[in-house]
């Protein structure tokens, strides 16, 4: 019985004897990779995809910073013939053979994993170039027939990401002579589809989506896995857990929303580990040295409590000699709120600019207006949009989002009781709101940090150096289809700037105008149903909920009880309210 035992050992001892290559393929070491991408300019992403980077210790040669970008469009047209040129020339550079060649995008992806991962399953795939894979042909779908079928996975060729042994990627390319507008994903296709030229260089697809994963027509296949501290991508539909991820093609926003956790960037167990990153903090300025903002207050409607708003505004934490205020006022009805203000604290303010109801400017334009004020004054570093249904409670709501540091951001505001809020956590295929699936969580509270979303509104700040270059265009907020905040959005996004909101702190919540009458005097003490929380803010006393605990019931004489319920404004509209209406009711129940 012992037999078996005794050959193990013995297999195992002369194994010992020989190198490790003959007993099982030795591992590359991890210096051996090299990382290149093409960037020809920073944009949100590739900070994203630098920093994912970081957190596993890759790194990165960046091909093309600085060139002016002629790939053509690859959402619309095919292209990147640049990124073939640039590698090519880059690869001749290269004197140690022995290297591994990572080449992929970089806007659009994000690392999920190690460089040890990534080489074993590279290894593990026995091909000398792997190259990602799709379930959708691009750019030609004619030369379908001519791809090799596959018993799993996916069939077709995606140019985003592949790797390989250095003299084999060198020899792949080495034919290319296509102009920069040319297909980099047709070049490669065309060089897979000819048996002999796949067979000479040893290229295989990945085709289970181990080492890269192109979201473009596997949205379904792929979701979160939360496990020990740690966010994984993974494919259901194969089981797999891909090292990188590419959003190519129309998947920019599913990109973006897995970003928001890939690579650990929050977990349960840490929260939020990325959001105490460059930060801009201005505890060390004086006040005269504070960014100049320009806020735009926007009033469009009739609004409740439009005079506590400006009360609100009076207590931002900000000095006010670093602030300018443009106020565009549609309703006729909020003049006299408006012009009080004006009357008593404009003048506390760096510089102040008003657009009234009689100058019959409509909102799209004034919120155009409003950008290019701040764009075109030397001394604007931001401008924070806020409309009058928002109610800011948190008074350091400006220096928190100066502080973050972002292009585009919003503090998280929803109404009392219900999901809804300032942001959306994904877009409808025809550009409408979507439930994301972490929306809920984040509205709730359940987690906290800065989220990467498609669409914002309401109340949000904008780096003015944004507005003078890739924001520069003059009609921001204007579309044929979609309203001013979704035009903007849109214009946003396509831009390729990332906005942001955050629920790192309680900042206040967004009235409902929905149902709001102006024939009262004072329209506020109807809001008692609509806006229950401002309303018992501006006319419940604020010792009503302690009179039974601190006993502030008084008894001045028999049967007399004196306690505190209303406010002095309470009582002051009610007065007021029954003089206007100048006589008794009626007997019944109507007002």
């Amino acid at each position: 019985m012992k037999r078996p035992v005794l050959l193990l050992l013995s297999w195992m001892c002369f194994c010992g004897l020989l190198q490790p290559a003959d007993c099982e393929e030795q591992r590359i070491p991890e210096e051996k990779l090299l990382v290149v991408t093409v960037a020809t300019e920073e944009t949100d992403g590739f900070r994203r995809f630098l920093r994912s980077a970081k957190h596993f210790n890759y790194t990165i040669k960046v091909l093309g910073r600085g060139e002016k970008w002629s790939g053509g469009d690859s959402m619309s047209a095919p292209g990147g013939g640049q990124k073939v040129r640039l590698l090519k020339a880059a690869l001749q550079e290269i004197k140690s053979e022995d290297r591994i060649v990572l080449f992929i995008d970089s806007y659009d992806v994000v690392f999920a994993s190690s460089p040890k991962e990534l080489l074993r399953k590279f290894q593990q795939a026995k091909h000398k170039v792997v190259f990602s894979s799709e379930s959708l042909i691009w750019p030609d779908r004619h030369l379908e027939d001519k791809y090799p079928h596959v018993r799993e996975g996916n069939r077709f060729l995606g140019s985003g990401g592949f790797i390989g042994f250095l003299p084999n990627v060198r020899e792949m390319i080495s034919n290319w002579t296509g102009g920069d507008s040319d297909s980099d994903q047709l070049f490669f296709t065309k060089i897979f589809i000819d048996p002999a030229r796949r067979k000479s260089i040893n290229i295989t697809l990945d085709h289970r989506c181990r080492l890269f994963q192109n979201l473009h027509g596997a949205l379904d296949e792929v979701v979160l896995k939360f496990e020990n501290g740690r966010v994984r991508a993974r494919n259901v539909q194969y089981d797999t857990l891909p090292v990188i991820v590419h959003g190519n093609g129309p998947t920019k926003l599913q990109i973006n929303y897995l970003g928001n956790y890939i690579p650990n960037t929050w977990t349960f167990e840490t929260g939020c580990t990325v959001c105490q990153e460059n930060l801009r903090s201005l505890s060390a300025l004086k006040e005269t040295e504070y960014p100049l903002v320009l806020i735009g207050v926007f009033i469009q409607q009739p609004t409740p409590f439009v005079s506590v708003f400006f009360e609100r505004l009076l207590k931002l934490q900000y000095p006010k000699d670093r602030l300018k205020l443009f106020i565009y006022n549609q309703e006729a009805h909020h003049e006299q709120q408006v012009s009080s203000f004006l009357q008593d604290h404009g003048g506390l303010y760096r510089d102040v600019k008003t657009i009234s109801p009689e100058e019959e400017m409509d909102s799209t334009a004034s919120r155009d207006f409003a950008f290019d004020l701040c764009r075109k004054d030397k001394e604007c570093d931001f401008f924070f949009n806020l409309d009058v249904e928002v109610v800011l409670k948190n008074e350091d709501t400006l220096k928190i989002l100066i502080e973050q540091n972002l292009p585009v951001v919003a503090p998280m505001i929803t109404r009392v009781g219900r999901l809804w809020s300032n942001f959306w956590g994904a877009l409808s295929a025809d550009g409408y709101y979507a439930r994301s699936e972490d929306y809920v969580d984040i509205v709730q509270g359940r987690r906290v940090g800065v989220w990467n979303v498609p669409y914002v509104s309401n109340v949000y700040l904008v780096k003015a150096g944004l507005l003078r270059s890739q924001l520069k265009d003059r009609d921001l907020f204007s579309s044929q289809t979609l309203d001013p905040d979704m035009a903007f959005c849109h214009n946003v996004r396509s831009k390729g700037i990332f906005m942001f909101v955050s629920n790192m702190q309680t900042f206040g919540r967004i009235l409902s105008t929905e149902n709001y009458q102006t024939k009262h005097l004072h329209n506020d003490l109807w809001q008692i149903f609509e806006n229950p929380t401002d309303w018992e803010e501006r006319y419940i006393h604020e010792n009503y909920t302690r009179i039974m605990k601190d006993k502030l019931i008084e008894n001045p004489c028999p049967d007399v009880y004196w306690f505190p319920v209303f406010t002095d404004v309470a009582c002051k509209h009610l007065i007021e309210e029954m003089e206007h209406f100048g006589k008794w009711s009626g007997g019944g129940n109507r007002v």
